[in-house]
Parts: structure tokens; C-alpha cells; sequence
């Protein structure tokens, strides 16, 4: 059945549930809530003056608007609850105002201040509530309301038998697990919190099965595969190796020689390069794929934004100079023209090393002969991404580098169908790079700081949450911080603005203005998060510091401190202090994505919900993962023993990398 004959769902709706990535019955089924309001109606001498608390009143005079500016207003009346007289204020109601007649009984949601006798209502429901109520709260978007979404959902639930229920029966049995169709039902209309409970389980049980099952039958595959056995001249990488301008870290040298290891066998390599900000994963990706060159193979590497996609191409450019490396770099902001030489002489083999973004995994991009994949960043991709690309090869060796520390008790279980390789220890000479948690009121002192740099010639990183200026949330954003620096500095230092949607080509102008020292001042978004490599600057400003998730903020704070030089990072908030200063205590990313995993959900430490095959719709990977390594057991066992002979697992499990 299709979305649109659902009742209730028009063109328009269809519209704007398709922003909310909902295309079909099963999309919008499995959008859950991601809270309840619970409503429990108590008597006014229950209540306290910080509780809030669910009421049922009847109005006892016609309300009254106040208009305090515009967008503002405020809604007063006086109501009658358990036989006494109270006044009734709610903000930004006013369209309730032809609802509210005297006499009408309705719900109050909010708090009581017993000294003014003044309910302050959040809500106001147009009946009283008899009896205790569990309403669901949706992600939703302008031109689409909570209620709206609530509807098409309900409208939708019978036909939830269309829905694949993917666990197996026997633990269906051995868990005694709400059946699927119930479950959905309930998680969309609860009517109590006991049972609410069961089909959370159920439904955290099912996500985490799904995933183990594709991760257990990953693993069993690529041990299956026999990979391309790489015969390269040890004194050409020899010569290579001495060549570089820096001497290799320890764990730069071990991970180094578990790639080269792995490109020499004769089974598959699929490695994952996890190292903290500025640890030199990408010399070990180099060193790697120029091994590969040497054995007469291609390497491709796949980086989520142009940004970091040139990042490494000049990089590798500069380390292969003295070497007969033709190395290309192809992006979506690509000339036609300069994008079919490209291609033409991919196809040829005249270019031994690709950089690019997604432009890789297009169509027509043909490889004579791919030995090599690396993807870079790799969470930002999914699945079937990094797979498109590798399709694109006979079975090449496989790497993922990610900068994003994860804690090794979830690593081993998300990641358990690679190897890894793990850089701890940075280059020589980089320092510590001092944080400090500062209030809005404390500024001054931090454009002081900014100005001293700017005399010794260095540069400045200046972040913001947000693009525009957003009337719902009081945050900075880039456009206001410009026009606030600039006043600040009387005009007198340049200072450019950088987010994602400026135009490639303009993007690409303002960042080497910054990278010549010709800006001295970047105001931007977290599109500088990875790949802006300006040794010179060394100092980050970040404004509303406890909108971020703690590792988004270390990757933020690893655009300084890339030289020598002492570098200096500013949180700027009010809020959130205490979690702050975890960035204050330690500069070590596998300590703070530990903080962040005891302080936040995974998606943050991830930095976005949209992370390829992280992103788990009901399931918590730290509140629930007890619950994931159960899944982790059953799915192993599951595979064993049944040899997956439903169709339904078979489908499932052809949309991942490496299965035809």
C-alpha cells in the first residue's frame, strides 16, 4: 500500500513527510515518538511550586490578550479549580482565545505559584482529563504538527501486518516479546507505562538484532573472500619512507606495518585506522597506498566533504612529489571538461591515486584496476556508499580511518567484523592545547586574547551552532558574530564567514584567503569540524559551547594547535559548565568520547543522528547495550544454525557492502 493512500496524507503531506525521510507505510509506522508527555490530573493542593503539574479547571471570566511585542503575547483569565479561584496566564496562546468561553471545562498543564495564586499554563486541553494519559511527542518540522503526524500514524496502524517482523521465532518464544504489530500500536498510543516498556524492548531488541545480524554475516563473508595477494619493491617504499619530513610515531610505525602486512595476504583487508584529532592517520593511508602503487595497483580515497577531500589531495600531492605517483582529486564542483580527463585517464590507469567525495562511487567512474579503498571519516558514509565504491574494484583491500575516538567496550562489538589499528600517540612537538570554559560576560577578555594573536600574526577560529539567526533558540550564529567582531575590532582585521551552504567554488576562495594568512579571522559553522589544516592558527572561539556533544567539540578544538605553537581554546556558554571542563582536564579524545558516552547518547558522539548504519531509531548503544550484546549472541547463533534460509533475511541482507 502506498504512502498516499493513506486518509489524511495529500500531496502536500506527502511533501513534507518526505523531509522527514518517511516515504512508506513502514517509514511512517517506525517513526517513533522520541518522548511522552505523561499527563496525570492531581488535586491543586498537591501541587508545588516547582512541579509541574496536570489540572482540571473551568473558566470562570472571558480571557483577555496582551500584546507584549510582536510574536509575544500573553492570555489571562481566571478559572475555577476545586473551589477556588485562580489566575490563569499562558504566552504565545492567543489563537486558544475563541475556544476559551466561560463555563467550559479544560486541562491545564504547567506550574502554580500559591503566593500570586497564578497558574502559569505551558498547555491547555479543551476537556478535563478523567483519568491518567500517555501522549507521544514527534520530531516535526514547520507545516507539519505533532497532532498531524500523530493521525497519519494512527490511520496507518492497521495495515502494520505489511511490516517484516525480523525476529526469529525462537527468541520471539524465549523472550516472550509483544508481537510486532501490538508493539507498534502501542508505542504510538501507550496506554500505560508497564507496557510502553515491553514494546521499547521489543523494538530495541529487534534494531540491534537487525544490526548484529548484518555485522555477524560481514565478518563470516569477508573471511570467506580471498583478496588480492600485493608484491611491491621493499627499497622503492623504503626510499619513500625516508623521504618524509617528520620521523613516524610509534603507532603510526605499528599501524603502518599491520596495512602493509594485510596488503601482502592473500585474504581481504578490511581495517579500521582509528586515531584521535592530529594523530597522522593519513600519512599511514598514504604509506599504504603508495605500497599499493608499487604492487601496479589504483587506490581510491573517499572523504564526506570537498574540504577534506583537497585537505588530503595537496597533502599526499606534497608527500609523493619525488616519486612517479600521478595523483588526481575529483569532486561534484568539477569542470566537465576537467572531470572527463579525470575519468579518461582513470580508466587508462594514468592516475594511481583518486581523492575525491562521493563523486567516487558515480557511475561513471571506472577504474582500470582498483586495489585499494579508503574512506575517511567512515560513520559519515553508509553502508551501501562505501560498498558502491568497493564494487568498483576485484575485491580491493579495504580501510576506514575515523577521528572520532569510540570507548574500546562499544568498538569491539560495532566494529567487530574488522581489524583495527589503533594511533594514540601524536607527532613530535605538537603541545597540549589549553581550554578554558568562559561565560558570555567574560568576553572581553577573550577578544583581548584574540587581539594579542592577531599581533603576533597568527589566525583565529571563531564557531557558531548556527547559520541564521533563529528566533526560538537565543543562540549565536555566524551572520550576527561578524557583524559583533567587526564592531569589536573597529573594522581593522578581515574576517570572513564560512558554512555549508556557500557555494563550492566560494568556499574553496575563502578557505585559501584564511590558509595565506590573508584573513586573520574564519567565522564559521562545523564545516571546518575535519579537514581545515591551517598550521598558523592558534586559537578556537566556540559560542554555545553546550549545544555540542563533547567529541564534536575535541574535533573542533584539532583545528589548532597543528604546529609548535601554543594554541588556545575558548568555550563560550552559561550552561552545562561541569561538562564542559572534561575539555578543560584532558586533550586525550579516547578519555573524552568516554566522558561523552557516560554523559550523552551515541548520536552525539557521532555528532549526527544521519551516521550511515549507526543510527538506531529506539535503541540507545549505552543505555541499552546489555540488550545489544544479547542480540550480538543470537544473531551468531541464528546465523549458525539456520543457514538463513527465509527470503526475508536473504533481502535484508543483500543491501549491505560486499553481497551481490
Amino acid at each position: 500500500m502506498e504512502l498516499q493512500e493513506i486518509k489524511g496524507i495529500g500531496p502536500k503531506s506527502l511533501e513534507l513527510l518526505n523531509k522527514l525521510n518517511i516515504y512508506n507505510i513502514e517509514d511512517l509506522l517506525t517513526y517513533y515518538p522520541y518522548r511522552y508527555n505523561v499527563y496525570k490530573p492531581v488535586s491543586l493542593q498537591e501541587v508545588s511550586d516547582i512541579e509541574v503539574a496536570t489540572i482540571n479547571a473551568t473558566i470562570e471570566s472571558n480571557p483577555r490578550i496582551f500584546y507584549m511585542r510582536r510574536n509575544f503575547n500573553r492570555l489571562s483569565f481566571k478559572a475555577l479549580v476545586n473551589d477556588l479561584l485562580v489566575n490563569v496566564v499562558i504566552f504565545n496562546r492567543a489563537y486558544l482565545y475563541k475556544n476559551l468561553d466561560v463555563g467550559k471545562e479544560i486541562c491545564l498543564v504547567g506550574k502554580y505559584n500559591k503566593e500570586k495564586n497564578t497558574f502559569v499554563a505551558s498547555e491547555i486541553k479543551l476537556s478535563w482529563l478523567l483519568e491518567p494519559k500517555i501522549e507521544p511527542v514527534y520530531h516535526a518540522i514547520k507545516g507539519i504538527k505533532n497532532n498531524q503526524i500523530s493521525s497519519y500514524i494512527e490511520n496507518a496502524l492497521p495495515f502494520s501486518q505489511e511490516i517484516v517482523d525480523y525476529i526469529p521465532e525462537i527468541y520471539q518464544d524465549k523472550y516472550q516479546f509483544l508481537e510486532k504489530k501490538k508493539a507498534l500500536s502501542i508505542l504510538h498510543k501507550p496506554h500505560n507505562s508497564q507496557e510502553l516498556k515491553q514494546a521499547r524492548l521489543r523494538s530495541i531488541y529487534e534494531e540491534f538484532f537487525i544490526f548484529m545480524l548484518k555485522i555477524n554475516y560481514l565478518k563470516i563473508k569477508n573471511d570467506q573472500i580471498t583478496g588480492i595477494q600485493k608484491q611491491f619493491d621493499e627499497e622503492k617504499l623504503e626510499a619513500f619512507l625516508a623521504s618524509l619530513p617528520f620521523e613516524l610515531t610509534s603507532d603510526q610505525t605499528k599501524a603502518v606495518q599491520e596495512c602493509l602486512k594485510d596488503l601482502k595476504s592473500s585474504k581481504r583487508m578490511n581495517r579500521l585506522i582509528e586515531g584521535d584529532v592530529g594523530s597522522g592517520k593519513t600519512i599511514v593511508a598514504t604509506i599504504a597506498m603508495v605500497a599499493n602503487t608499487f604492487s601496479g595497483y589504483q587506490s581510491a580515497l573517499m572523504a564526506p566533504t570537498e574540504i577534506l577531500a583537497t585537505q588530503h589531495y595537496e597533502t599526499i600531492c606534497k608527500l609523493v612529489k619525488d616519486f612517479d605517483i600521478h595523483v588526481a582529486l575529483l569532486t561534484g564542483s568539477l569542470k566537465k571538461k576537467e572531470r572527463n580527463e579525470i575519468l579518461e585517464k582513470l580508466k587508462n590507469g594514468e592516475i594511481d591515486i583518486l581523492v575525491g567525495t562521493h563523486a567516487l562511487i558515480s557511475e561513471d567512474v571506472t577504474f582500470k584496476n582498483l586495489g585499494l579503498v579508503i574512506t575517511d571519516e567512515q560513520h559519515r558514509f553508509g553502508v551501501n556508499q562505501r560498498g558502491n565504491l568497493q564494487n568498483k574494484g576485484n575485491l580491493p583491500d579495504t580501510i576506514y580511518m575515523s577521528a572520532t575516538p569510540i570507548p574500546r567496550t562499544y568498538a569491539l562489538t560495532i566494529y567487530q567484523d574488522m581489524d583495527a589499528s589503533l594511533i594514540k600517540t601524536k607527532p613530535m612537538g605538537r603541545k597540549e592545547i589549553k581550554t578554558y570554559v568562559k561565560k558570555e560576560s567574560e568576553l572581553k577578555s577573550v577578544l583581548q586574547s584574540i587581539l594579542e594573536e592577531i599581533k603576533l600574526g597568527h589566525q583565529i577560529y571563531v564557531v557558531a551552532p548556527s547559520i541564521m539567526e533563529n528566533e526560538e533558540r537565543n543562540v549565536h550564529d555566524v551572520n550576527n558574530l561578524k557583524t559583533s567582531f567587526d564592531t569589536a575590532f573597529q573594522n581593522k582585521v578581515k574576517i570572513e564567514v564560512l558554512h555549508g551552504k556557500i557555494k563550492a567554488k566560494e568556499k574553496e576562495e575563502i578557505i585559501n584567503r584564511f590558509k595565506t594568512g590573508e584573513t586573520k579571522i574564519l567565522i564559521a559553522t562545523t564545516v571546518i569540524e575535519v579537514g581545515v589544516d591551517v598550521k598558523n592558527a592558534t586559537t578556537i572561539v566556540i559560542f554555545n559551547a553546550e549545544m555540542f556533544g563533547l567529541a564534536t567539540l575535541h574535533q573542533l578544538r584539532g583545528r589548532v594547535g597543528r604546529n609548535d605553537l601554543e594554541a588556545t581554546c575558548f568555550l563560550i556558554s552559561d550552561y552545562d559548565v561541569e561538562r564542559l571542563k572534561v575539555l578543560e582536564e584532558s586533550n586525550d579524545g579516547f578519555y573524552i568520547s568516554e566522558q561523552d558516552f557516560l554523559m550523552r547518547r551515541e548520536g552525539d558522539l557521532f555528532g549526527t543522528r544521519q551516521s550511515g548504519d549507526m543510527s538506531f531509531k529506539v535503541a540507545d548503544l549505552k543505555r541499552d547495550f546489555k540488550i545489544l550484546l544479547q542480540a550480538k549472541e543470537d544473531s551468531k547463533a541464528f546465523l549458525k544454525n539456520s543457514q538463513i534460509v527465509e527470503s526475508k533475511y536473504q533481502i535484508l541482507l543483500k543491501s549491505i557492502q560486499n553481497i551481490d
